[in-house]
């Protein structure tokens, strides 16, 4: 089996596919309130696309798939899409990043398509902040849509609670204590700066608190064994039926074990979400001979780690923002 290393020693078996740029919500940190100019239908993949290039990927050693937007599952028969990758040859894992306002109607055909996990977006448990900071979404669909995912056994099914200083940082308890009787990985992520628009300044809140909350809640216990691809440190509350996690980017970065590439929904092969860098595949789709070089090329040009902590010129910095890259 060929293998994707990088020039730091970096296997990559695990691809972030973003099926599309557009979203049911407008979350603060995301997009603008008027949302952002979309692409046109003709500059998406296709599903047949697509299909090819997780194909070649397969070839070379990648094992997981991961679909994103926007919100995948505006995305028209993504159902259609994940049974195509299903059959894959290689493929061994295919999960879906979404905020869930669809999940629970869609549930069903997701998983008979071959879906095995989700991570749900989920920034406030209170339904008027979770309105506010989304632009309108319905707390209570997001809710539904995590119990379905849970009794339908799309395992582990992992939260995520982006945290902002003085907007959710008030509720990291009410979160803990939400895996205390619910089986989910409730992970926390650092708010990063991702986009040219930064819409909380002062947002970044240190994580290393969220243990200490935890601890003031009950007993933690280390190493829980979730498996997962992700770089959350992991750790629940004794007796609890699920588990927390906390990821790092900015302060604490995972660069040395990152094992992904990103497609955004236009055809761009991505190294590194921090990173302007980016090779448009489309072109090579029709010669897999030329797309297994375009990839190595690519690996190539990813950096041993981005500087997300540091300050830097918007050059330098992906211009795209998050809702247009997948997350």
């Amino acid at each position: 089996m060929k293998s994707l290393i990088d020039r730091y020693g970096r296997k990559h078996d695990y691809m972030r596919i973003a099926v599309t740029d557009r979203c049911n919500l407008r979350c603060q940190y995301c997009m603008p309130e008027e949302g952002v100019q979309t692409m046109d239908h003709k500059q998406i993949l296709s599903f047949e696309e697509i299909f090819t290039v997780v194909e070649v990927a397969a070839s070379l050693g990648v094992k997981k798939i991961r679909l994103t937007g926007g919100e995948p599952l505006v995305r028209k028969d993504l159902e259609k899409l994940i049974f195509m990758i299903s059959q894959i040859q290689g493929i061994e894992d295919i999960s879906l990043t979404t905020n869930a306002i669809y999940l629970a109607d869609r549930i069903d055909d997701l998983k008979a398509a071959g879906l095995n996990r989700v991570n749900i977006s989920l920034d406030s448990l209170d339904a008027d902040k979770f309105r506010e900071l989304t632009r309108g979404g319905d707390l209570s669909r997001v809710l539904a849509g995590i119990n379905a995912a849970i009794e339908k056994g799309l395992n582990p099914v992992k939260v995520n609670a982006v945290v902002i200083k003085g907007f959710n940082d008030n509720e990291i308890a009410d979160f803990i204590r939400w895996t205390i009787d619910t089986p989910i990985q409730m992970r926390f992520i650092e708010y990063m700066p991702i986009g040219d628009s930064l819409v909380w300044k002062d947002g970044y809140f240190p994580l290393e608190q969220v243990r200490s909350i935890a601890e003031s809640i009950g007993t933690v216990v280390d190493d829980v064994g979730v498996r997962g691809n992700g770089p959350a440190e992991v750790f629940k509350l004794d007796g609890a039926a699920g588990s927390i996690g906390i990821i790092h980017p900015v302060s604490q970065h995972f660069c040395s074990k990152c094992n992904r590439l990103r497609l955004t929904a236009d055809g761009k092969l991505k190294p590194c979400l921090f990173w302007q860098k980016e090779v448009d595949v489309r072109q090579y789709i029709a010669n897999r001979k030329q797309l297994e070089e375009v990839f190595r090329d690519v690996l190539n040009l990813k950096e041993e780690k981005h500087q997300m902590a540091e300050e830097l010129q918007q050059q330098n910095r992906t211009i795209r923002k998050m809702s247009q890259i997948g997350g």
